[in-house]
């Protein structure tokens, strides 16, 4: 068999970084790693082409010649997605699709004529796959009822890589998550018992990527990487003489849930293994939605705390913020700016609450008869997407705290200030670089970053060499991660505006303009008519 492996487009985003991954003469943030991950699952008699439609296209040639085209996608990448598989059946192709987006929304794929789909862990499920193929089936759903063992998965085929493309690289080392967050889908694709690779597993997958010639970023790409506490020590354990070993190649990024801050000795581990950053997932400061969103974690320890914590032990601190949980006050777009503030976040992700599908809050609105159709992240793809049903608040008030919260967030004089007041007050220990990048990309960056912030745009220009010069003096060691934040603020500082366009154009009105009160309370009642459509 011929297997043409096509990861879709994705459109400009939030974690796109489109004018920072150009800046640095690369094309793409991370890989895809589910999609090299299945290309380890089929047979090794199978001839496969893959690309990564974000570094590069597949040529004419590539569709003449495959027998099978199999795409991987998330919601996100929900235009290309479709485009591909429709472009499969132009020329007559069978098509095989997976990933989130197809196993949350299968109908969708399948109305763009899918034949196969892959769906749930493709460990479970590629073996039903190609025992149909065996079988000469023209089509077929593939469904797991049982969550894989994740020590039986294969190494990814780090190999079919363009890796010098990418600012970072990736490996999973668990799947799932303990907790039950009334939003969040990855407890119903992945599951609340947080299974794990062997500590020897994801040491092989680093030794490969390191024959490979990698250096650099890495991304751990689990949703909790915490989740299984007892089994992330036993890896770090294992990883802190690897890491000394091969000269500290790697400087590791990860997501985690808040209760990271309780654990000192887990902290203390990660920051001797390499780990320079962390994703949390804060929501909100406001107790009260906290708890009606079930996340409990965050309500066991003062969050400005927890972050504190977390900043001592030398990690930096993304995260991300939600607005539009039901019984939500006014103003909470101006406590979560507060909150930044007060920790210097630099890079807060501000989103509106979507309702994904099969998710506990998807069943609790379907059930009081508030989802709404042809809005929403699911309907467009898009992340900037006013929610997906009929909040308790003004619809028009959620979207002019949003636009105006991301709009003075990323305002470029405050965020380089959280970037140096998040670098100062980490807590690194000896001199050694908390993020480690080859001398190339940094030379290349540096430069740009100069140009943009140091010369050309002069409000800043005083700020800039002004904290630069403080960083230099006072904490050289996190000289290249200060230097990668201002780099990803050019990234923030465009998609700022494409955030207020996208709103704007949903609302039918730019809330960062003034209305008068009865233009506004008209507006709130018509600005979205879909939400007359209840399904």
């Amino acid at each position: 068999m011929k297997a043409l492996l096509l990861y879709p487009q994705f459109p400009q985003s939030f974690w796109s970084y489109d004018r920072t991954v150009a800046m640095a003469g690369l094309k793409a943030l991370i890989p895809p790693l589910g999609i090299i991950t299945i290309a380890a699952l089929l047979p090794q008699d199978w001839q496969i082409r893959f690309y990564d439609r974000n570094v590069g296209l597949e040529s004419a040639a590539d569709w003449e010649w495959c027998d099978l085209v199999i795409l991987s996608a998330m919601l996100v990448q929900k235009p290309d997605f479709h485009a591909l598989i429709q472009k499969a059946i132009r020329l007559g192709k069978k098509v095989a699709v997976g990933g989130p987006y197809p196993t949350s929304v299968p109908q969708d794929a399948l109305n763009s004529g899918a034949d196969y789909l892959i769906l749930d862990e493709g460990e479970m499920t590629i073996p039903l796959f190609l025992e149909a193929i065996a079988e000469g089936r023209p089509n077929g759903i593939f469904r797991a009822e049982e969550k894989p063992d994740v020590t039986t998965s294969p190494l990814p085929r780090f190999d079919l890589l363009q890796r010098d493309a990418y600012f970072s690289m990736a490996i999973q080392f668990s799947r799932g998550c303990p907790f039950n967050c009334e939003f969040c889908d990855i407890i119903s694709l992945y599951g609340r018992k947080p299974r794990t690779k062997e500590p020897s597993q994801a040491l092989a997958e680093l030794q490969f990527l390191y024959d490979l010639g990698w250096r650099g970023s890495l991304f751990i790409v689990d949703d909790n990487f915490i989740g299984n506490q007892r089994n992330v020590k036993r890896f770090l354990r294992e990883l802190i003489p690897w890491m000394k070993e091969h000269d500290y190649p790697f400087s590791f990024i990860t997501e985690a849930s808040v209760n990271l801050s309780e654990d000192e000795e887990l902290l203390g581990l990660m920051g001797q293994s390499g780990f320079y950053a962390v994703f949390l997932g804060i929501e909100t400061p406001d107790q009260d939605s906290l708890a009606v969103t079930r996340k409990v974690q965050n309500t066991r320890n003062p969050l400005v705390e927890a972050c504190h914590k977390i900043n001592e032990a030398g990690l930096v601190i993304y995260a991300g913020f939600i607005l539009g949980f039901d019984g939500e006050k006014s103003g909470a777009g101006d406590r979560i700016q507060a909150f930044v503030e007060q920790t210097s976040i630099p890079q807060p992700m501000l989103g509106i609450l979507q309702a994904l599908p099969n998710t506990a809050l998807w069943e609790r609105l379907k059930q009081e008869n508030r989802l709404v159709e042809g809005i929403g992240v699911t309907e467009l793809g898009d992340q900037n997407s006013l929610m997906n049903f009929i909040p308790t608040r003004a619809i028009a008030e959620i979207g002019k705290e949003y636009v105006e919260g991301f709009w003075k967030m990323y305002d470029p004089s405050t965020y380089l200030r959280r970037c140096f007041q998040q670098c100062l007050q980490l807590n690194l220990k000896g001199n050694k670089q908390i993020l480690n990048i080859p001398w190339r990309k940094q030379w290349r960056l540096l430069v740009q970053i100069i140009w943009h912030q140091g010369i050309k745009r002069s409000p800043i220009r005083k700020q800039f060499w002004q904290q630069l010069w403080t960083i230099l003096r006072h904490k050289p060691q996190s000289l290249t991660i200060y230097l990668v934040l201002c780099a990803t603020g050019e990234h923030f500082w465009e998609y700022r505006w494409t955030a207020r366009e996208r709103i704007s154009q949903q609302l039918g009105y730019d809330p960062m303009i003034h209305y008068p009160p009865a233009l506004q309370a008209q507006a709130e009642t018509v600005a979205c008519p879909s939400l007359t459509s209840v399904t």
